[in-house]
Formats: structure tokens, C-alpha cells, sequence
């Protein structure tokens, strides 16, 4: 019979040395949500066809203490159908995480990993949100958080 070793890849190592995981989200939370709609309830007369929408999303952070870090992602939308304005929605989603990874790398997990994790609950808010509000259902599509990240550091 032979012993099989078990061998890791440092690259897909989710724990560190210490035995400590290397990202730990310990709460999401709503930290703003805010949806107009400014010309109720005549503007849904309007909607026969599919409305204009503008997305703006934003990534950022606040360092806590002891290696925790408050990673808040804004995203703000806005709706317009037949030139008028349908819906203004404000999001700002947060979560509370604890890093366990080497300093030149902290950076980059909270603009782009925490981001990545937290978005599909974002999302999910903003998409139950529209429709609580009387109107079509949207799915935000995915967000290339590594070119947000790329473009920010390049425009310092």
C-alpha cells in the first residue's frame, strides 16, 4: 500500500500559516438605499418601452482596526424613459471583513475580491428594489472589478 502525500498550491491556499482563514466577511449590511420616482404615478403611463438606464459603481474602504476593514460598494442608477426621469436608486452596500494576508496584498483583495463576494447580494437589493417600487425588474450584468481597480490606480 502506498502513502499518498497531499501537496497545495500557495496560489489556491484559503488558510494561512497561522491557521487563520485569509478573508473573513463577518456582516453585509445596507448601509444607504434610497428610490425616487419623481413623476409618480403618471410616469408609468410611459413605460412601453425599455428604459434608459445609467449605472455608477463605486468601490471603497475604511480600515477599522486590528486588520478589519469596512469595503463599501455605491452603486447609483438612473432611469429615464421618453426623456424623462423614471427612477433615481442609491445603494450603498458595506461589509465588515477581517484580512489575513500579506500587506502588498490588501489592497487589492478589498477593491476587488471583497467587491466580487458582495456584489450578487447588492445586486439582489437593488433588483427587489425596483420591483417594491412598481417597476421592471433589472439585473445588474457582472462588474470587471479588476479593470475598475486597474483604471482607478492608473488615473492616481
Amino acid at each position: 500500500m502506498s502513502e499518498e502525500k497531499k501537496t497545495s498550491n500557495d496560489n489556491d491556499q484559503t488558510i494561512q500559516n497561522n491557521g487563520q482563514p485569509a478573508i473573513m466577511i463577518n456582516t453585509q449590511y445596507i448601509k444607504d438605499l434610497s428610490l425616487e420616482i419623481p413623476h409618480a404615478p403618471e410616469i408609468f403611463k410611459e413605460i412601453n418601452s425599455a428604459p434608459e438606464i445609467q449605472i455608477n459603481i463605486e468601490v471603497g474602504y475604511q480600515t477599522l482596526e486590528n486588520n478589519f476593514y469596512n469595503v463599501e460598494l455605491k452603486i447609483a442608477m438612473n432611469g429615464d424613459v421618453n426623456r424623462q426621469k423614471l427612477f433615481i436608486l442609491e445603494l450603498t452596500y458595506a461589509a465588515v471583513v477581517a484580512l489575513n494576508v500579506p500587506a502588498e496584498h490588501t489592497e487589492p483583495v478589498l477593491m476587488i475580491e471583497i467587491p466580487r463576494l458582495i456584489f450578487p447580494f447588492a445586486r439582489n437589493v437593488v433588483t427587489n428594489c425596483l420591483v417594491e417600487g412598481g417597476l421592471p425588474p433589472f439585473m445588474i450584468n457582472p462588474v470587471d472589478f479588476v479593470t475598475m481597480y486597474n483604471n482607478r490606480k492608473n488615473q492616481k
